[in-house]
């Protein structure tokens, strides 16, 4: 299935097809849909019964063919106590619908958008609904051999949201259509197969975003060992993949403004290098390039919605194999800040590629502040597991808007702590320092290495190993990649920057 359609329209229910309507702990109807099963004598509040249907949040009830009406079914969703519902919330509602609607292979329905308690639905919260209807209707079905039953498939789900005002609720949507699209290019880069999605690939991906107004940027090879990237160069040298780094502009703000700058590792597949990985799992490897997808679905969102802001999408792209030209274990390297490093371990190789993509940044662009992602360490799984990303940051204003953006969104994060302390651990005999400090804190080493890196800029570093990959499912995701971080750095944005 494509993904979903999201339209509004004003209150009115349909004829024939499929309604959604809300339904609270109390088990009252909106005013809407109760006037509704009032003049088809109360089948649907007979449906609730029978069903002991107690419309706990997010929770549906499938009413087949209703007596009394030529609907095809009714889709009674839970809402819970709705005075305790949150912005994050209504996506969630969204979220049940689609999936309700997919399993019951629904090609188009009706959603009354409408309160059980009476009180006023925003048009944000509307817009809130379709973006989850959005989020939970992408899927990943491109090497799936066609089967002989496809054509039964809807080919699209049509939402079409049934709200108090369509005018306002569609303004508010434009802006969330577009985190939509960015969420989806995201999860698409991140599943596509490392065969086919090499670092040329995902440079040329990204240079469809000029259609959107952004600059793009692709720094070849040659340009790199010009310039002395070497800590990025010496992870790409096994693999006959060349080496990329893309800057993406997007200038929507005032032309002398100082640009806000985001930072993503594209590791494009990383076997370990010498250091090889098990081969247990390996395969999620196509994946190490989160950061970068993140980046770069931002980047859309951010010029989909006409942000007024000046911002600055920096990825590094490369492969880590082990051929014969690979680094080894004892390199040494002189990244392109002149800071000597020693490889320790080849497969803490997405820091190598972050601490150049961060000087450049810092050096040539001069943004007001840098926020970096990357799948960067298993460790982050251990301290937080799957439901947070690990949040790193030297400026407490920086960090704290950046955790309101994602309670506010559900993306959240939780921050690690950072201290001259733990650099002894990176500490290096044979160079200025060592690119893994042990096993011991190896998310807040890995953190301390790239601080080195941004000088007095303030920054903040997210670890996103937990929740790029591997996502348990939601009412928003169906699991293993959510797009997680876009939705969370474009509240971020929209919240503190633009039109400053």
């Amino acid at each position: 299935m494509s993904r979903p359609t999201v339209s509004f329209a004003k209150f009115a229910v349909p004829d024939a097809g499929v309604l959604v309507v809300f339904l609270a702990e109390d088990l009252a109807l909106s005013p809407t849909a109760a006037a509704f099963d009032a003049k088809i004598g109360g089948t649907l509040a007979r449906a609730v019964a029978k069903a002991a249907f107690k419309a706990k949040p997010f929770t549906t009830l499938d009413v087949v063919a209703p007596a009394g009406t030529e609907l095809d079914r009714v889709i009674l969703v839970g809402l819970g106590d709705p005075a305790k519902l949150t912005e994050k919330d209504w996506a969630r509602l969204g979220g049940a619908v689609t999936a309700k609607l997919v399993e019951v292979k629904a090609s188009a329905a009706t959603v009354v958008v409408e309160r059980a308690d009476g009180a006023a639905v925003t048009a944000e919260e509307a817009a809130d609904i379709g973006l989850g209807i959005r989020l939970r209707g992408w899927s990943f079905d491109a090497y799936k051999s066609k089967k002989k039953d496809d054509d039964a498939e809807p080919k699209t789900l049509k939402a079409t949201l049934a709200v108090e005002n369509p005018s306002a609720a569609k303004k508010a949507w434009g802006a969330r259509e577009a985190v939509a699209d960015g969420s989806d290019l995201t999860r698409d880069l991140i599943c596509e197969p490392a065969n086919v999605l090499g670092t040329e690939e995902f440079a040329k991906k990204a240079e469809k975003l000029e259609k959107l107004g952004v600059e793009v940027e692709v720094l070849g090879e040659k340009e790199l060992k010009k310039a002395g990237w070497n800590a990025l160069l010496g992870v790409a040298q096994g693999s006959k993949r060349p080496p990329r780094v893309v800057i993406m502009r997007w200038n929507g703000g005032e032309k002398d403004a100082a640009p806000i700058a985001f930072v993503g590792k594209g590791v494009v597949f990383d076997s370990g290098g010498i250091s090889i990985k098990p081969a247990a799992g390996m395969e999620d490897m196509k994946g190490d390039m989160g950061g970068a997808a993140v980046v770069t679905g931002l980047m859309h969102a951010l010029a989909a919605r006409k942000a007024k802001v000046n911002v600055v999408g920096a990825i590094g792209l490369v492969e880590n194999m082990p051929d014969a030209g690979a680094q080894r274990p004892g390199d040494i390297v002189t990244s392109l800040s002149g800071q000597t490093i020693e490889v320790i371990n080849t497969d803490a190789e997405g820091r190598l590629v972050l601490c150049d993509v961060l000087w450049h940044v810092k050096e040539e662009i001069k943004p007001a502040f840098i926020v970096d992602l990357a799948t960067l360490t298993g460790a982050i799984l251990v301290a937080l597991g799957k439901l947070n990303g690990g949040l790193f940051a030297n400026d407490d204003t920086l960090a704290n808007r950046i955790t309101a953006a994602g309670l506010a969104t559900g993306e959240t994060v939780w921050r690690m702590p950072l201290s001259p302390d733990y650099d002894k651990l990176i500490d290096s005999t044979w160079a200025d320092m060592k690119n893994t400090g042990g096993r011991d804190a190896g998310s807040i080493t890995a953190a301390q290495f790239l601080k080195r890196f941004v000088g007095d800029v303030p920054w903040a570093h997210l670890d996103i190993a937990g929740t790029a990959m591997g996502s348990p499912a939601t009412e928003l995701n169906k699991g293993w990649t959510s797009g997680w971080g876009v939705r969370l750095l474009d509240r971020l944005v929209a919240d503190h920057y633009e039109g400053k």
